[in-house]
């Protein structure tokens, strides 16, 4: 049952919109769901909905315990400010709270940690992954988008294609990388993807991504609370530094299983 039928068109120019601005149908499928979660609170569709009763809605969002770090609170404001500019009410978007940026720092793993979590995987895939998407500082998504021609052995870079904002970019390739790359596809042998998967195209999954990083850790030490995004984060701070932890080019033996 819908309860606002000109909601339907709302949405369908809402998807129209994030397509046109290359937008992500996560980012889509978030404003939409936030939306019409106010939609149906309200009866009606949000433009005839009150400042006052916007904010008492927003502040019981902002209050609730069963949502952490406001997030309900902040994915409303979001979604209600893209609402309210495509519909050319810049005043209405304006006049909703503004939100501080967390501040928080990323963690990053130090030299031991990574030499005890590369050290982990007794599969050589496994390994490749972990080490990839620090040694390149990827993202998830763009590990699983990678294909086998992405990676250019001649110029020692790899092409990373319509990732985040639908850019493509180049990122170094490493010599140890390329080692211990040009060595898992001699044992693997993977078709068209880099990393082949269970997913219907044949690619890996970023769940499964996270799976791989979530149980080698725990065959280390590290105490802290990391994940996948922590790697590629202590990838891009080591880069920034220039003192990058992954093995230098001399000691490819010992990552990846090499002989002499």
């Amino acid at each position: 049952m819908v309860l606002v039928p000109e909601f339907k068109s709302r949405a369908v120019k809402l998807e129209h919109q994030v397509v046109l601005r290359g937008q992500s149908a996560s980012t889509l499928n978030n404003y939409i769901r936030r939306i019409a979660l106010f939609v149906i609170h309200f009866e009606k569709l949000p433009e005839q909905v009150s400042e006052d009763e916007i904010n008492e809605y927003l502040v019981a969002l902002a209050r609730d315990p069963k949502a952490p770090s406001r997030s309900s609170f902040k994915h409303m404001v979001y979604g209600l400010r893209y609402y309210y500019r495509l519909l050319g009410m810049n005043k209405k978007a304006i006049a909703l709270p503004s939100l501080k940026q967390d501040t928080k720092l990323p963690i990053v793993l130090n030299q031991q940690e990574l030499k005890m979590l590369f050290a982990a995987p007794t599969l050589l895939k496994h390994r490749i992954i972990l080490t990839l998407i620090y040694s390149a500082g990827l993202r998830g998504q763009e590990v699983i988008n990678l294909k086998i021609s992405d990676i250019d052995f001649e110029r020692m870079v790899i092409h990373i294609r319509q990732s985040k904002y639908k850019k493509d970019r180049i990122v170094p390739l490493s010599p140890t990388m390329a080692i211990g790359l040009e060595k898992y596809l001699r044992a693997e042998n993977p078709h068209v993807w880099l990393f082949n998967g269970k997913e219907p195209d044949g690619r890996y999954s970023v769940k499964g991504l996270s799976w791989v990083m979530r149980e080698n850790l725990k065959k280390t030490s590290i105490a802290k609370s990391v994940n996948l995004h922590s790697l590629r984060h202590s990838g891009v701070y080591s880069a920034r530094r220039n003192n990058a932890i992954v093995p230098s080019a001399r000691e490819p033996n010992r990552l990846f299983g090499l002989r002499s």
